[in-house]
């Protein structure tokens, strides 16, 4: 990942120095207001903060847009560096160092990059995908709940393991069924466990990065209550030193909202490190590998043998083909998880249809081969070894259910994505919807280029979210086995298909355009708001949302406006912060499910 951040940090510098070259300084903006209180412009060109005309040219605080525009010019303040430097790296710089602490997996420098540049651009995927991880896992306990057959721990414990990466299952000449009867291949679901049984998780490093970040932004936000609780006091001052420390109020206001509008990132990480999701692509393929070497699978005569030596098919494999519509689903980085929902449960569903058909026949006494003897079990096997072994085609029936499959989508998903999608919106908004309150009640009230631009991020984020969920239904759908009794419903179905393929994957690469553009947006607009080029009469005076002809500039905060400004802040604050401790409150409320029916015979 260094590769990756020392790219992203060239294009910080790149826009920064963008804006040093490009910004065009205009007149102190508490000059002007001196000169329109002496009547420079006229007596109706000033106004008080609810954009009201004065009867006094003198109590005015603000001025009309067009006064603005004319007697300040059109352009941005001056850039000063040692301002821009010291918020930017109050504000943002923290959060772009936790960004190393997601757990990424691609061995590919560009593909860990792009992670990094979808997490930023669609804050939402990230949310929702973690919030799916943790709802999967409580989901595949409890679909395990009623076996009791050996190896059921080792088999939940192995399935959430691999939500990242896009397995397959091989269920001809009783690869897979297999894997769950034959006592031979105890060992190939210890292997398997033991290989993925490393962390992802609480480090020095990450600590250091979640504190860093945790104690800046608190911090930062002590500060600027002290800064306003300060104005307060002091607000009686001549004009002159009020007027500047406005100016400062205003600089701790948006700081404050840019804060919360990244606020999403620390409880993401703190939810991926607490699941410590197993991503390391080649590790992942490597226990996979290892654990197929030692696979034994029933032949006819009824004598077990190795799988490799017959072929190079396995119960359970990665997806080795290169096709565009499962792209997303070979990337090990967590934040697809959201794109392997529906192959992961439908397997998921597979395998354990076979542990529980085979812990209903064990209960029943019945071995495995036919015409033969239940042996009874010793001090320290539950189920003896003879009982688990027999020909192909009896471990086949052994394990497959008369009820078949109920779905082939697989049974919960919806209420998991309804639950997984609304902690995410909430994070999502609950961020992004303080800063925009905190800003919006900041003078002038209304909507503005700040306001706008967090807006936009979130609005751009949640329709990202949108179009990679619906890529990943449809491209479920196009691989859906369709069976019916009508040959022309069954012709119907294949161009139904293919399109829904071609649309799955035109909504993930627009999708992903959006998120690219959308973390280039957030970075850009971070930039402008320190680097004074947000600054102007337009975005000062709330054009956006008053119109041009209605809007005007607040340059001076009275003490109504100081009091209901921290009464604004201090509810962002709690809006931000909330929503982030509800969305941990939810990971670990789902964390860890127990398993029941301890089904760990063995």
């Amino acid at each position: 990942m260094k590769f990756s951040f020392r790219l992203l940090s060239s294009l910080l510098l790149f826009l920064t120095l963008y804006q040093v070259e490009f910004v065009s300084g205009t007149k102190n903006l508490a000059q002007c207001l001196t000169e329109v209180r002496n009547g420079t412009y006229g007596p109706d060109a000033g106004v008080d903060n609810s954009g009201r005309p004065v009867s006094n040219i003198q109590d005015a605080t603000a001025i009309r847009y067009e006064v603005c525009v004319t007697a300040c010019g059109s352009g941005a303040q001056s850039f000063s560096w040692s301002d821009f430097s010291t918020e930017f790296s109050s504000w943002v710089l923290p959060w772009l160092a936790l960004l190393s602490q997601l757990p990424f997996g691609a061995n590919d420098n560009l593909k860990n990059f792009f992670s990094v540049v979808l997490t930023i651009g669609s804050p939402t995927l990230a949310a929702y995908s973690a919030a799916l991880t943790v709802l999967n896992g409580r989901w595949i306990a409890h679909r395990f709940s009623g076996s009791s057959y050996p190896n059921t721990k080792q088999a939940i414990r192995s399935l959430s393991s691999l939500q990242q990466a896009s397995i397959e299952l091989d269920t001809s000449k009783s690869l897979l069924a297999s894997l769950v009867v034959l006592h031979q291949n105890d060992e190939w679901w210890r292997e398997l466990l033991a290989n993925l049984n490393y962390t992802h998780t609480w480090s020095i490093s990450a600590v250091t990065s979640i504190a860093w970040v945790l104690i800046a932004y608190i911090f930062t936000v002590i500060e600027s209550l002290s800064t306003v609780r300060e104005e307060v006091e002091g607000m009686f001052l001549n004009s002159v030193v009020f007027t500047i420390n406005t100016q400062c109020i205003a600089e701790r206001i948006n700081g404050q909202a840019v804060g919360s509008v990244w606020l999403w990132l620390l409880p993401v990480v703190i939810a991926w490190l607490q699941i410590s999701p197993k991503c390391d692509n080649v590790r992942v393929k490597d226990a996979l590998n290892r654990a197929n070497k030692v696979a034994h699978v029933a032949q006819p005569d009824g004598v077990s043998q190795l799988a490799s030596l017959f072929s190079d098919y396995r119960g359970i494999s990665l997806k080795e083909d290169d096709d565009a519509l499962h792209n997303d689903e070979r990337c090990t980085s967590p934040i697809y998880n959201y794109s392997r929902l529906f192959s992961w449960t439908v397997a998921v569903e597979e395998i354990s249809g076979y542990f529980r058909e085979a812990t209903r026949r064990s209960r029943l006494l019945k071995p495995v081969a036919a015409n033969t003897q239940w042996v009874t079990e010793s001090r320290y096997t539950v189920i003896h070894e003879q009982n688990r072994c027999g020909t192909s085609s009896e471990v086949i029936d052994y394990c497959t259910s008369v009820n078949g499959r109920l779905t082939q989508w697989g049974s919960g998903v919806w209420g998991r994505i309804i639950i997984a999608s609304l902690m995410a919106l909430l994070l999502q908004w609950g961020t992004a919807g303080a800063a925009i309150f905190i800003i919006w009640q900041t003078p002038t009230r209304g909507l503005g280029c700040r306001s706008g631009s967090y807006i936009i991020y979130a609005v751009l984020s949640t329709i990202v979210w949108t179009l990679l969920l619906f890529s990943s239904i449809l491209a479920h759908y196009s691989t859906l086995d369709f069976r019916s009794r009508d040959p022309q419903e069954t012709d119907r179905h294949h161009p139904r298909a293919k399109f829904a393929a071609m649309l799955s994957i035109f909504l993930r690469r627009l999708g992903k355009v959006l998120a690219t553009a959308n973390t280039a947006w957030i970075l850009t607009a971070c930039i402008f708001q320190f680097s004074a080029f947000f600054d102007r009469c337009y975005c000062d005076s709330s054009a956006l949302g008053l119109g041009l002809a209605k809007a005007y500039n607040v340059i001076q905060f009275t003490p109504d406006d100081l009091s209901t400004m921290k009464t604004v802040w201090i509810g962002g604050i709690f809006m931000a912060i909330g929503s982030a401790i509800l969305y941990v409150g939810f990971i670990n409320l789902f964390l860890d499910p127990p398993l029941r029916n301890n089904p760990d015979r063995e």
